[in-house]
C-alpha cells in the first residue's frame, strides 16, 4: 500500500476547513443564541487544530521529507499512524462538542497521544543513522517536545477527572503543553522541513547545529515565561531572561544565514510565495521580541491578565507562522503532491488577507484592554474576521480537489 502524500495533505487542508468553520462558530455564538454548549466547541476546536490540522499535516510532510533517505522505508506502517492519528482527531471533534471533558473524549485524547509516542518512536528508529542530515535533527527535537508537551494534558486530565483543582498548577498544566506544542513540536518541525530543501556546507552545518542546540535548550528553559505570575525566584527569573534573549539571537543568526547562503534558492518562487514565506518570518521575529520583552515583570502581569492578549499571541503562532508556513511549504517545494492554480494563488493570498485582519482586531482588542477600555464593535469585527478566515479555508479545500492547470501550465 503506498503512502499517498496527495491525499494526506488534501485530507488536512479539508480539516483546516473544519477548525475555521467551528472558530467562526464560536464567534457567531456570542452574538446570536445557538446549540452546544460554547466549552465544549471551544475544547473541540483546540483540539481538532492541534491534531486534525497541524499535528496531522506536520506528520505528512515529514515523513514526505525524509521518506528518500530511509534505508528500508515501510509505506504501510506511516499509513497507519496517520489513519490513527486522523479518527482520534475526528472523535475528539465528535466527542468534546457532544460532552466537553468526558469519557470518550478523554479517551480519545489519550489514545491520540500514544499515537504520537508510537509515530516519535518510529520515526526516531527510522532516521537515528541520519546523524548528518540537520533538518533530521529539527524533525527529533520536535518529536522530543511533542512527547514532553503530554505531561501538561495527562495532569490537566488528572485535574479535571478527580475535581481537585489547583487553579495555579491547571493554568501552568495548560501553558506547558502549549509552549512545548507551538515553540517546540510545531516549530522545530516547520524549521526543519525548510532546511529539508537546502545543501549545507560542512561548516555551515557545524554552526547551524550549534544554533539547533542552542535552541533547543533556551526552549526548554523558557517556558518559565509562560508562568512568570507564579513568582519565580530571581535566580531563575534572570537565567530565563538571558535565554529568552537567546532565542532572539539564535534565530536572527538562523535567518542570516539564509540570506547570506539561500536567497537565491527561492528566486523562483512565484510572487505570492515569497510574501508568504516574508510574512513567517516577520511573524517568528515578532514571536521572539514579544517573548522576551515577557520578562518585564509589570508587563507580563498585564498580558496573562487580559486573555484577548494571550489569544491574540497564540493565533500569531499557530496561524501567521506554523500554518502559513505549511502552506507555503506544500505549494513551493511539493508540486509533485499538490499543483498551484491560478485558484490555489488566490486561496492563499485571501487567507493571508484573513489571518492578518484575525490578527490585527485581536491585537486591537488586547491594546484596548491594557488601556481599559472596550474596542468598539469589537465582537461584529471578530465575527468578520472569522468568516473571512472560513471563506479563505473553504476556497483552500475546494481550490486541491479541483484539477485545473497549474500555473505553471497556464
Amino acid at each position: 500500500m503506498k503512502i499517498n502524500t496527495g491525499f494526506w495533505i488534501k485530507f488536512s487542508l479539508i480539516n483546516l476547513f473544519l477548525v475555521a468553520l467551528l472558530g467562526t462558530y464560536l464567534r457567531l455564538k456570542i452574538s446570536v443564541e445557538l446549540p452546544l454548549v460554547q466549552k465544549n466547541i471551544l475544547h473541540a476546536h483546540s483540539h481538532f487544530a492541534f491534531s486534525g490540522w497541524l499535528g496531522h499535516a506536520l506528520m505528512v510532510l515529514l515523513i514526505y521529507a525524509v521518506k528518500s533517505k530511509l534505508l528500508a522505508f515501510s509505506q504501510q506502517k506511516y499509513n497507519l499512524l496517520i489513519g490513527a492519528n486522523l479518527i482520534c482527531a475526528y472523535g475528539m471533534l465528535i466527542s468534546f462538542l457532544c460532552q466537553g471533558y468526558g469519557a470518550i473524549s478523554i479517551s480519545f485524547s489519550t489514545l491520540s497521544i500514544f499515537v504520537f509516542y508510537v509515530f516519535a518512536y518510529v520515526f526516531y528508529k527510522d532516521t537515528k543513522h541520519l546523524k548528518q542530515n540537520l533538518a533530521i535533527k529539527w524533525f527529533q527535537g520536535a518529536l522530543l517536545f511533542g512527547v514532553l508537551s503530554s505531561i501538561g494534558t495527562f495532569f490537566l486530565a488528572y485535574t479535571l477527572t478527580t475535581k481537585n483543582i489547583n487553579f495555579d498548577a491547571y493554568l501552568a498544566s495548560i501553558y506547558f503543553y502549549l509552549h512545548f506544542q507551538y515553540n517546540g513540536w510545531f516549530l522545530f518541525a516547520c524549521i526543519g522541513l525548510f532546511f529539508s530543501v537546502f545543501k549545507f556546507s560542512d561548516k555551515l552545518l557545524r554552526h547551524s547545529t550549534i544554533y539547533f542546540y542552542m535552541l533547543l535548550v533556551s526552549t526548554f528553559l523558557t517556558y518559565v515565561l509562560s508562568v512568570l505570575w507564579l513568582n519565580v525566584s530571581q535566580t531563575i527569573y534572570w537565567i530565563t531572561a538571558v535565554f529568552a534573549l537567546l532565542q532572539l539571537i539564535v534565530w536572527l543568526r538562523l535567518q542570516n544565514i539564509f540570506l547570506r547562503n539561500y536567497k537565491n534558492e527561492i528566486k523562483n518562487d512565484p510572487l505570492f510565495l515569497k510574501i508568504v514565506l516574508l510574512l513567517v518570518a516577520i511573524c517568528v521575529t515578532l514571536k521572539f521580541v514579544l517573548q522576551f520583552l515577557l520578562i518585564i515583570p509589570s508587563l507580563a502581569e498585564i498580558v496573562f491578565g487580559i486573555r484577548s492578549i494571550v489569544i491574540a499571541f497564540l493565533h500569531l503562532v499557530l496561524l501567521g507562522i506554523i500554518s502559513l508556513f505549511i502552506l507555503y511549504y506544500v505549494f513551493a517545494y511539493n508540486q509533485r503532491i499538490i499543483t498551484v492554480t491560478k485558484f490555489t494563488r488566490f486561496a492563499i493570498l485571501f487567507f493571508v488577507v484573513a489571518v492578518f485582519m484575525n490578527e490585527l482586531f485581536l491585537a486591537l482588542q488586547g491594546f484596548y484592554g491594557f488601556r481599559k477600555r472596550i474596542f468598539p464593535n469589537v465582537n461584529e469585527l471578530l465575527l468578520a474576521a472569522a468568516f473571512l478566515l472560513l471563506t479563505s479555508a473553504a476556497l483552500l479545500a475546494v481550490s486541491v480537489l479541483l484539477k485545473r492547470k497549474s500555473i505553471n501550465e497556464q
